[in-house]
């Protein structure tokens, strides 16, 4: 027997922990995504070097047939490959080698060619033949749902949508699997299969149920026809030829089996669906399509009233084990979410495939997926956002920058279980505030009473304490919020109380970063004492509580072209900048780990206290106002910089850090732009030229831009806004 065709008995008692680079070449249309060139992992070598530092020793890499043989199956280059695969080799990383990557193939083939099968086993023959030390393969990745999306959906090349394009590109793929192992196993007798698919399972009300049971039978295609299941008594045996796949097509998955030594199941918060036909139950903005049928809607079932322990990675895990008797293996777990949410998440899988594991389950591993993160994967890379979602490391500073994730990771390889206090909290998955319609009572899970540990923020009273208290309850970070006036940071005994009090792993002192009066009349309020973070950061310091305080871009002075980074000196000099520089010099002096946060000119859609609302407030009230036309800020949308700050602080980071939109303009463009987008009358805006030596200037960084296009947060701003100005609004100081 073959490895192929023998079943795997080696268990060991806990999952391994495994890692994966989000590598797709996806075309669309005549031009191809290289996820490897967008996360800027094809021009770094050393990201290997970095992977292996996690404690990885098996990882899910790329041998893609786009990327070796794009223009003609003769020709092949390696050169990429060759590097990697030896570093690699030096490391003592062993390599799963994927072929395909929810790919179409190169130029010369597609999904629906007939040749596709025969000239994907051609590039596996050499794949095998040029690293013979390889010897787990996954030929294609996920058919079933690349199918759907290339030939069913229509997203991806060759943008079809009718079911016998659909199952021509499923069998295709699979019979190409099929032939891949072949042609590997004639090279490498020895090699193992291990075979992905997101099998997410679908819900729906009892009217649906009939196309829930279709969609529950399709998902399980990809393992039935390698496993040779469908024979004439399965499900999906006549719809295939209904669909136009000869009889002698499928009959050969039977006469020849694939059965995959490890099987690769890929699941996400919201691969579980509900197919919901009410429509007054509909949440806003769904999406109602159809089945020819009848009308419904495509849920995240994780959002749906259903029984406990009907969703969520154990009954997944646990339904593909007793399916087919075959060790089982996490492939990829990722969730584009905030740094809290994804190491919940990796939790509850871990959590999940070792309860599973200790029943007896032969549960190979758990896969870090996207370890240096993914571009544009929230659109299924459609629009070219460069929206990123970061990994174990985080691609967007100079060098890949370690995360919580990756410190995870490192817990894990090393024997240990996942430890970070935002761990005391439930996912939003498990969160009554999930649910499309509120809950007849409470079924969140929460640690016992009082037990999570919390974040304190001061001070709630603050527009931008305000915003981080907002983020921090949005993503389910306990905490707790002072006013100023419930605490003297330059009084020892006042802080040393409120820590031992509450007890919190971290401190954020969001009270006086931004100060509005006065800004283009040189009028400012008065700088803090920089010794009033002293007492602060000293017994924060003493007592190991991390330290994130927020300070203003008013240190710094205008600028007509670039940006101020971090290391930008304080020029030119002036009292309030000398203060606000020794304060920040100050809370680093007494608390080296501490995070200072500059940031620049907040504005939020909670509230009428930052600059650009009083802006706005004075335009509503059919006031004219100068604003500087040749100094540039960096206007920073608060959700956005509240999220960024405290993956930073989750993060572990320390050190200044600049934190605003990417992206700069003077004030007086700024504010034509929002009033004539908010309706008001842009002409009350006048330029004035003569800049004032306080304006602000842009900020930029040199440790990572974070943060999205200041187009993104303005645009947000409008759709989120509490206040509307208009002069009835105004007048009624509403």
């Amino acid at each position: 027997m073959t490895a192929g065709t023998m079943k795997t008995e080696t268990m060991q008692a806990t999952p391994e922990i495994w890692g994966g680079v989000e590598c797709s070449i996806i075309r669309l249309r005549n031009r191809w995504r290289d996820e490897t060139v967008e996360t800027g992992h094809a021009g770094r070598l050393a990201d290997l070097d970095r992977i292996r530092d996690l404690g990885i020793r098996t990882l899910r890499y790329p041998l893609l047939w786009e990327s070796i043989s794009p223009d003609d199956i003769e020709t092949a280059d390696f050169s990429w490959h060759d590097e990697r695969m030896a570093k690699l080799g030096e490391l003592g990383v062993d390599v799963i080698a994927g072929l395909l990557h929810h790919g179409s193939g190169p130029r010369y083939t597609n999904l629906l060619d007939t040749g596709f099968p025969e000239l994907l086993a051609r590039h596996a023959r050499r794949v095998a033949e040029r690293y013979p030390e390889v010897c787990r393969f996954t030929p294609v990745n996920e058919p079933l749902t690349t199918a759907r999306f290339s030939a069913l959906y229509g997203h991806w090349y060759p943008h079809c949508r009718r079911l016998p394009d659909f199952a021509r590109a499923l069998i295709n793929q699979c019979r190409g699997v099929v032939l891949a192992m072949r042609a590997i196993r004639e090279v490498t007798p020895h090699a193992a299969l291990v075979q992905t698919e997101d099998i997410g399972k679908t819900f729906s009300t009892p009217l649906l149920g009939y196309q829930a049971d279709y969609e529950n039978e399709r998902r399980w295609l990809t393992f039935d026809l390698l496993f040779g299941r469908v024979d004439r008594s399965h499900a999906w045996f006549s719809r295939l030829v209904d669909h136009g796949i000869p009889e002698q097509e499928l009959q050969a998955f039977v006469d020849e089996p694939c059965p995959p030594d490890i099987i690769g199941v890929n699941y996400y918060p919201t691969s579980e669906r509900f197919l919901d036909h009410r429509r007054s139950e509909l949440p806003a903005g769904a999406l109602v399509g159809g089945n020819g049928r009848h009308h419904y809607a495509d849920l995240d079932a994780v959002r749906m009233h259903l029984p406990l322990g009907s969703v969520g990675p154990e009954p997944r895990l646990r339904e593909v084990y007793d399916r087919y008797d075959r060790p089982v293996a996490v492939t990829e777990v990722h969730h584009g979410c905030s740094r809290d949410e994804q190491l919940r998440w990796l939790n509850e899988v871990w959590s999940a495939a070792n309860r599973l594991a200790g029943e007896g389950k032969n549960i190979a591993a758990v896969t870090v997926w996207a370890l240096l993160g993914c571009v544009d994967w929230n659109s299924l890379l459609l629009r070219e956002d460069f929206a990123y979602e970061a990994g174990a490391f985080d691609v967007r500073s100079p060098s890949p920058r370690l995360t919580a994730l990756g410190s995870a990771v490192r817990q894990i390889a090393s024997g240990a279980s996942p430890a970070h206090p935002v761990l005391d909290s439930p996912g939003w998955w498990r969160r009554d505030t999930r649910f499309f319609q509120p809950p007849l009572e409470t079924t969140a899970e929460r640690g016992a009473e009082g037990t999570a540990r919390k974040v304190l923020i001061l001070s709630k009273d603050a527009a931008l304490g305000g915003a981080f208290c907002r983020i921090a309850a949005h993503r389910g970070l306990e905490f707790i919020a002072l006013a100023a006036n419930q605490l003297d940071i330059t009084e020892p005994h006042s802080v040393r109380r409120v820590l031992l009090k509450h007890r919190p792993w971290a401190f954020i002192h969001a009270a006086s970063a931004q100060r509005a009066d006065g800004l283009f009349d040189g009028q400012h309020a008065p700088a803090e004492d920089p010794a009033n973070g002293a007492v602060l950061a000293s017994i924060c310091a003493a007592a190991g509580v991390a330290l994130m305080t927020v300070s203003s871009d008013v240190l710094v002075g205008k600028t007509l072209s670039g940006g101020l980074v971090e290391s930008s000196p304080v020029t030119p000099a002036s009292g309030i900048r000398n203060l606000n520089a020794a304060a920040e010099a100050m809370v680093m002096k007494h608390c080296s780990g501490a995070l200072i946060i500059r940031t620049s000119a907040v504005f939020g859609p909670w509230d009428t206290g930052d600059m650009l609302s009083q802006i706005l407030d004075e335009i509503a009230a059919d006031c004219a106002l100068r604003l500087p036309a040749d100094a540039v800020c960096s206007p920073t949308y608060a959700p956005d910089l509240a999220h960024a700050a405290l993956d930073l602080l989750i993060d572990g980071e320390t050190g200044l850090w600049h934190l605003a939109n990417d992206g700069a303009v003077s004030w007086y463009e700024w504010a034509r732009e929002v009033a004539h987008s908010v309706g008001l009358d842009a002409s009350l805006v006048l330029p004035d030229h003569g800049g004032g030596a306080l304006a602000p200037a842009a900020l930029a960084s040199e440790r990572g831009q974070l943060m999205p296009p200041l187009a993104s947060g303005l645009g947000r701003f409008l759709r989120e806004r509490d206040v509307r100005w208009n002069k009835t609004s105004a007048a009624l100081g509403s």
